[in-house]
């Protein structure tokens, strides 16, 4: 009996001993693995050290699940229940952080899709401004006022997404009102000339555009629309205002003023 108990003893000693082995050297292969594959991924062209980092996170932990699971069926372990178990806390976990688990989904994508990235001058969520940082739960941005703004990922993601920095060229559109004294082709011809004297202002894909909009109660619409850098919008729509201001009082013509 007492040699029985002892062999016991031996075995489930042995045992144990093999478990703990396979997690110490299966823990130590599942972060060279890790590294490996991140390593590889991380020579493909535009690979985003954020999703890397995420990556690895997820792979070392599903090895490093799998070891355990290995460790304890060597031991003896039934390890079915155990994933019952497991399944069972994962669900309660999903349910307790819905939210949080929506803001990583949404950050998977916008890392992955890149809808927007770093630097780029941005809409979404209601709010607009420079995109300063992508993390897996949010995105944060800085106002024009130099503000901080931080979105959750999955707000952005379903909602609508305006990126302003990522086409190359934008269009300005100005409106201006004159009165009906003045000679039409008169105010047409001193509006391209301010146009046409900005280096700014791009002649591809089209040429500087003025035309009468609108004739109203009072006074004239004009459009003029001009193609830019995205860099240079906002100069060329003020500085283009005030320029064109300037060119009427300089000849004679008159802006529009609201009729007593």
């Amino acid at each position: 009996m007492g040699n029985i108990t002892f062999d016991l003893i031996i075995s489930h000693s042995v045992q144990i001993a093999i478990g703990v082995l396979i997690f110490y050297i299966g823990k130590k292969l599942a972060r060279v693995f890790t590294d490996i594959i991140i390593k590889g991924l991380s020579k493909t062209p535009d690979f985003d050290k954020t999703l890397g980092k995420f990556l690895s996170s997820v792979i070392y932990g599903l090895l490093l699940v799998i070891v355990a699971l290995a460790s304890l069926s060597q031991i003896g372990i039934e390890t079915t229940s155990f994933i019952a178990v497991l399944g069972a806390v994962g669900l309660a976990i999903g349910l307790a952080f819905q939210s949080t688990l929506s803001n990583i989904s949404a950050g998977i994508m916008i890392i992955l899709f890149q809808p927007i990235k770093i630097d780029e001058f941005v809409e979404v969520g209601g709010v607009s401004g420079t995109v300063e940082e992508i993390n897996i739960f949010h995105t944060f941005m800085k106002t024009g006022d130099n503000k901080m703004i931080i979105l959750g990922n999955a707000s952005i993601i379903s909602g609508k997404i305006i990126n302003y920095s990522r086409k190359p060229t934008r269009r300005v559109d100005m409106v201006f009102e004159i009165n009906y004294n003045n000679n039409i082709k008169l105010v047409k011809e001193a509006i391209l000339e301010v146009l046409n004297d900005d280096s700014r202002i791009l002649f591809e894909p089209e040429l500087p555009f003025v035309a009468v909009k609108e004739l109203g109660e009072s006074s004239i619409t004009l459009m003029v629309r001009v193609w830019v850098k995205s860099e240079n919008y906002w100069g060329v729509n003020f500085q283009t205002i005030e320029k064109v201001k300037n060119k009427f009082d300089e000849i004679g013509l008159h802006i529009s003023c609201p009729q007593i």
